[in-house]
């Protein structure tokens, strides 16, 4: 045996027990005539002691050729500590040693290997397999393990069966680019690896499993940030026979389970809001509901006091920002500068200030009496101490910009707290989007989503107004699952595909398949799909996902650790029969 216990787990139970542990060596300290080791695995530290009153010289100087990360076994006896360390489980007890063998040396680390590293982001993913040793990344690994096992108890015994669905599939269109793969016995040929399993959990559905779900790799060729990587996992689910509400409760109560299995905290029923509430409360359709500052419209109270900037706007709208009217000016303009970056796009931001003594002050007094500032704070619904923020232009954009102002607002006051969670629906989303540049409607969310029942008449009146019978939970600002019931009515189907600009050959071509299945007795069925990415980091209190994924690509998609993407040889380009044509 390589080892009899792990490091994490001896105790004073275990005194003078002779035992063989193995491990990495984490660190030494050696006074000459007594070497300490701290010893690490996966399950913790031990440390180890090497006395030369009590050891061998030839273990003593096989102990001082020891080096950081080295690989060794030890045999010793269990000893109680005289300097005991209450941080860690091992820590009244250390091992004197007896016996030592190194296994493999090692190189030094390129960075430190301690919970405090000084390794940068790329240099750690480069030598990532010496990051997961750290106990934050490994930690976190196991908490995504853990949140799995509980996702797949929590499904199986609601009586949902597992299903893995293929990986080299078709290219259909569902919002992001397809990563796609050659095929060599079809020359001219392309899979595409799926965004989502959508178009074969309907078809499990149409071939009677009922309840469908599948911890699933999924893949966009898409633009990169913290939460969004290019291959990400979903909870995938899909049932028959159901309505809105069914799908709701279900994944509502399983959400409810995680957070009560994890942080101990009980949920009542989650609230709702709908679509058009979120953005004009919040600019958002995703809106982080754990602090206030909800948007206040202002076109009413500060039009035709010839400030032109206002006068022109299509809309003029602020929050109220509690507690914050001592800002001193260099902080309101750190704050203007903030929103005047071209990633914000704004042209500027008036203030107002009811200060601490009672004085109603503001950036444009030039324009507004005293009388003209009581009714704008007034309208805040501000007290003594408020600072009020003010943005304006183009509707869709001024409240894309507050947004983003609530939310580093939110993050510079320590309100966006990663131990408070705050879950919610968002509903009654619209079913299409006009784009002005392809002069055609897109799915908001896919082709398949129904429309609301009292809205199917809509889409020969007025498309743009019809409701989808789609619904998202939102967490801490995060859009964390969204699902919908889906179209499982040939006729409606097509319809949809129509409105969508398809013509009967491209329908046909793309989703045949699926129309096919629909001829043979398509059950009415509806599902969710939840990030399993950004439900672990957020259940865990963080937002960023990569320190979740084992090996994760960077902010271009690479993989620097084995550098992919790469060329491929050129005789591999002939077997496929693919000619590349580069751009400069």
């Amino acid at each position: 045996m390589f080892r009899s216990h792990t490091n994490g787990e001896l105790s004073l139970k275990n005194l003078n027990e002779e035992v063989t542990l193995s491990g990495w060596v984490q660190t030494i300290r050696d006074k000459g005539f007594m070497i300490w080791i701290d010893l690490r695995d996966r399950y913790g530290i031990t440390q180890l002691v090497f006395d030369q009153d009590r050891s061998s010289v030839e273990l003593m100087e096989n102990a001082k050729k020891l080096g950081r990360e080295f690989v060794i076994q030890v045999t010793g006896k269990v000893i109680e500590r005289v300097s005991k360390n209450p941080n860690i489980p091992t820590g009244e007890i250390e091992i004197l040693v007896d016996k030592l063998e190194v296994l493999n040396e090692s190189q030094l680390p390129p960075f430190t290997i301690e919970d405090e590293t000084d390794g940068g982001e790329e240099l750690r993913m480069k030598y990532r397999y010496l990051d997961i040793r750290r106990a934050p990344v490994r930690d976190k690994l196991i908490f995504r393990h853990k949140m799995a096992q509980k996702v797949r108890n929590y499904l199986s015994d609601e009586g949902f069966i597992e299903v893995e669905t293929p990986v080299l599939i078709k290219s259909t269109p569902e919002g992001a680019r397809d990563f796609v793969v050659p095929s060599r016995m079809n020359p001219g040929q392309f899979y595409a690896l799926p965004q989502s399993p959508q178009t074969f959990k309907q078809l499990l559905m149409v071939g009677g499993m009922d309840k469908y779900f599948q911890i699933v790799k999924c893949f966009r060729d898409e633009d990169l940030r913290a939460d969004r990587q290019p291959e990400f996992t979903q909870i995938d689910c899909e049932m028959a026979f159901v309505e809105q509400e069914d799908v709701m409760n279900v994944f509502e109560g399983m959400t409810k389970t995680l957070i009560k299995d994890i942080t101990g905290q009980e949920f009542g029923a989650f609230p709702r809001m709908t679509f058009a509430d979120a953005m004009q409360k919040y600019g958002n359709d995703k809106p982080d509901i754990r602090f206030g500052m909800e948007f206040v419209e202002l076109n009413e109270l500060v039009k035709g006091k010839d400030f032109k900037i206002f006068d022109e706007a299509e809309l003029v709208v602020g929050i109220n920002v509690e507690g914050c009217a001592d800002y001193t000016r260099k902080q309101i303009d750190e704050l203007v500068d903030w929103v005047k970056r071209p990633q914000i796009g704004a042209s500027g931001m008036v203030w107002a200030k009811f200060q601490n003594d009672g004085v109603k002050t503001s950036s444009v007094n030039k324009f507004y009496n005293e009388e003209d500032l009581a009714k704008i704070i007034g309208k805040f619904g501000a007290k003594e101490g408020d600072l009020m923020l003010i943005l304006s232009g183009n509707e869709h954009k001024v409240r894309t910009q507050l947004s983003a102002l609530r939310m580093e607002l939110g993050n510079r006051l320590g309100l966006r707290k990663g131990d408070v969670f705050a879950p919610l629906w968002v509903v009654d989303f619209p079913l299409l989007e006009f784009d002005e540049e392809s002069g055609r409607y897109h799915a908001m969310h896919h082709p398949f989503t129904s429309p609301k029942p009292e809205d199917i008449h809509l889409l020969e009146t007025d498309p743009g107004k019809a409701r989808a019978n789609a619904y998202d939970m939102v967490l801490n600002g995060n859009e964390i699952g969204g699902g919908s019931i889906r179209i499982f009515d040939r006729d409606l189907q097509s319809r949809m595909f129509d409105l969508l600009g398809f013509s009967k050959d491209e329908a046909e071509a793309q989703f045949g398949f699926l129309m096919n299945a629909f001829k043979y007795g398509a059950p009415p069925h509806g599902g969710l799909a939840f990030g399993f990415d950004r439900l672990v980091a957020i259940l865990d209190g963080n937002e960023v996902i990569r320190d979740y994924i084992a090996f994760p690509k960077n902010n271009s998609g690479r993989d620097v650790m084995i550098d992919a993407p790469a060329a491929i040889a050129d005789e591999q380009l002939d077997e496929l029969e693919l000619k590349l044509n580069l751009k400069a």
